[in-house]
């Protein structure tokens, strides 16, 4: 099960948590296991039944004015109660005052307390963003992601094969770089999202030119951020030995967490323009997409047209 530290709320610099750490700081490596958040009202009066420990727990004005009207010794107990229950943290916000209960509760325990400006509806609808993001599958790919005409293509190959090269031709041809090199990717349901890496995001490496800014030589249209991959293309050098396909019929399948992507296998070899061949696959697949798929209705009409000759050949050997 993936599960992120408790820690990375400090660490978020783009779900806007603007959360401070108030007590517990032992327990900054505890883990959150699911993306959704917790508002432990009914633990507070006692019951602690249905605490999800996996969840971040949320005191809100509600919780704290709640806990207020306790007396000193039943508050004690309850804040007690709900951290032996062993939660992954809780956050307290509206920037309310945190109890000294609360903080020494914490403290004693080992389990975080942060507090955020946020009212609590912002705070849980950001970072339940935050969570969702940080919890989904991710790996990172050797290769470059461009976005052709909207389609996602991933373009693989060993190195020196001429990726780079290729999605620099494809820039300027105005389409858009997504990743070069180092390819991050994510899990989002059924299909799986490309995006690059923080460090070298917009920057392309060309052998004898060096490092480029894409976005600075070509603007911010020449660029974006994440993508969806839809194809795949896998750059090979021509082996004489190997049968490459020559119809188009073949079925290849790229496997990334789990995901099944339709796959391209083309042969580079001198002559070949890699990048109109790659521009003409993205455009095939937005035809397949759209339901045609052209080497397999072309199959099926050269199958037609020789089961017709074969039919009219049996039928005039009959007439003779």
């Amino acid at each position: 099960m993936q599960s992120v530290k408790i820690q990375s709320l400090l660490d978020d610099g783009q779900f806007d948590l603007r959360v401070e750490l108030v007590a517990g700081r032992a327990g900054l490596g505890r883990r959150i296991s699911s993306s959704r958040v917790q508002k432990p009202g009914l633990a507070l009066a006692g019951f602690t039944g249905h605490l999800h420990l996996e969840r971040l727990q949320v005191f809100g004005n509600t919780e704290i004015s709640y806990l207020a009207t306790l007396p000193a010794d039943r508050q004690r107990q309850v804040i007690h109660e709900l951290f032996a229950a062993d939660i992954a943290g809780l956050c307290v916000t509206k920037n309310l005052e945190v109890p000294a209960v609360v903080v020494a509760e914490a403290e004693s325990a080992g389990i975080p307390v942060f507090k955020t400006k946020h009212l609590s509806s912002t705070f849980i609808a950001n970072v339940e963003r935050f969570l969702d993001d940080a919890l989904t599958a991710s790996t990172s790919l050797h290769g470059v992601l461009v976005d052709v005409l909207g389609v996602g293509v991933l373009v693989l190959g060993k190195s020196g094969i001429g990726k780079s090269e290729c999605a620099l031709d494809l820039v300027l041809r105005g389409h858009r770089l997504v990743a070069d090199d180092i390819v991050d990717v994510k899990r989002k349901g059924d299909s799986v999202i490309g995006a690059g890496s923080a460090i070298i995001r917009h920057h392309m490496e060309i052998r004898g030119l060096g490092i480029i800014n894409i976005k600075d030589l070509f603007g911010v249209a020449a660029v974006r951020d994440h993508k969806k991959i839809e194809v795949v293309i896998e750059l090979m050098e021509w082996d004489p030995a190997v049968e490459y396909d020559r119809l188009g019929v073949d079925d290849r399948k790229f496997t990334v967490l789990d995901v099944e992507i339709p796959m391209l296998v083309v042969p580079v070899r001198p002559g070949r323009n890699m990048t109109t061949i790659i521009e003409v696959a993205a455009r095939n697949q937005l035809l397949k997409l759209q339901g045609h798929h052209s080497a397999l209705e072309f199959q099926e009409k050269l199958n037609r047209a020789i089961a017709e000759g074969e039919t009219r050949q049996a039928v005039g050997g009959e007439v003779e």
